[in-house]
């Protein structure tokens, strides 16, 4: 099963680390400014990259502990990002009003596609392999 958890936690860590270079990437090449929101999903995402390559040497357990509030925050976070870029909550309840509009499309890949979506993506992905990690966690017991 320990083989399990660290084929996991290597998941994440790929996940964690594409999508801190594609922010990257977007902000520093591609010069789009981050909005705040972009920003608390980056304070959510940069530290699990670390978090999931030291998590290869600890416990499935203590990795877990670490990198699944920042998950499910950077994944909430994302969501209401993803609500107010599809205009479903409206502009005004946004924490973007000075600076970089949080509804500003920068790319629209596929006709959906979007940087807030991306990010959500990333999100729900590790959600998943973190419940799925949890799972084998419990399944050693």
């Amino acid at each position: 099963m320990k083989n399990k958890s660290q084929a996991l936690i290597l998941l994440c860590w790929i996940v964690a680390l594409a999508s801190t270079l594609g922010s990257l990437f977007f902000s520093e090449v591609m010069r789009f400014p981050p909005c705040v929101l972009c920003w608390y999903q980056r304070i959510a995402m940069y530290p699990l990259v670390l978090i999931f390559l030291v998590g290869g040497f600890q416990t499935a357990k203590t990795t877990f502990a670490f990198s699944f509030p920042l998950v499910i925050s950077g994944w909430l976070i994302a969501l209401y990002h993803n609500l107010l870029h599809y205009k479903i909550v409206p502009e005004s309840a946004s924490p973007c009003l000075e600076g970089v509009s949080c509804s500003t499309v920068y790319i629209n890949w596929f006709g959906f596609l979007t940087i807030p979506m991306l990010s959500y993506i990333a999100f729900s992905i590790l959600v998943v392999l973190l419940i799925l990690l949890r799972k084998d966690i419990k399944s050693e017991k």
